[in-house]
């Protein structure tokens, strides 16, 4: 018994320990030389995508803009619905669409009454310097043409394509937006990469 264990212990130790080094030296080399070539491939083909700059996803803001549009978001949050008079006695006015003021010489609403709607006055109003801007802090401006693209600020402005464009157009203007390192608010494609 002694004489058939000892010579299988031999046969089985190199034999074990001699795949292992020839597997694993030329899946590395593999690996090393599809790393390889893949790579010089890859960056063959993204340059000319990455010519045009990025466009922007966020502007670039001075700190009390920024801070303003915090108080901005906070004062949305506090911001009441401000409700037509008589908007829940008939359908045809509308409640949260339209607001007209109260104008009634007897209207409760009018003259503040605790348990009327509240009426829109300045306080609930946002900070000047916030107005017309988007959530992130862009300035859209409306565009039409390719012309008025130059006259964009990459940092600050936002392209927003006027909805009476037609797709032809519109695709024109998102590639020419790009190309310039413009956001746009409203692209219909997208960039897709293969």
């Amino acid at each position: 018994m002694a004489d058939s264990d000892a010579p299988a212990k031999p046969k089985d130790v190199p034999v074990a320990d001699e795949p292992k080094e020839e597997t694993t030296a030329p899946t590395r080399k593999k690996s090393d030389a599809r790393s390889k070539s893949a790579k010089p491939a890859e960056k063959a083909a993204k340059p000319a995508k990455k010519e045009a700059p990025r466009a922007p996803r966020r502007p670039t803001l001075e700190p009390e803009l920024a801070r303003l549009l915090h108080v901005r978001d906070a004062t949305d949050v506090r911001r009441p619905k401000f409700v037509r008079t008589a908007s829940h006695r008939y359908w045809r006015v509308g409640r949260w669409v339209s607001w007209r003021r109260p104008r009634g010489q007897q209207s409760k609403q009018r003259r503040h009454y605790g348990y009327r709607p509240v009426v829109v006055s300045i306080g609930f109003g946002s900070p000047k310097a916030t107005r017309g801007l988007t959530p992130s802090g862009f300035r859209p401006v409306l565009v039409r043409t390719a012309e008025a693209l130059n006259a964009l600020d990459p940092v600050r402005d936002a392209v927003l394509i006027a909805r009476t464009v037609g797709t032809r157009r519109r695709l024109v203007l998102e590639e020419t937006a790009r190309q310039k390192g413009l956001h746009v608010l409203n692209p219909i494609g997208r960039d897709r990469e293969e």
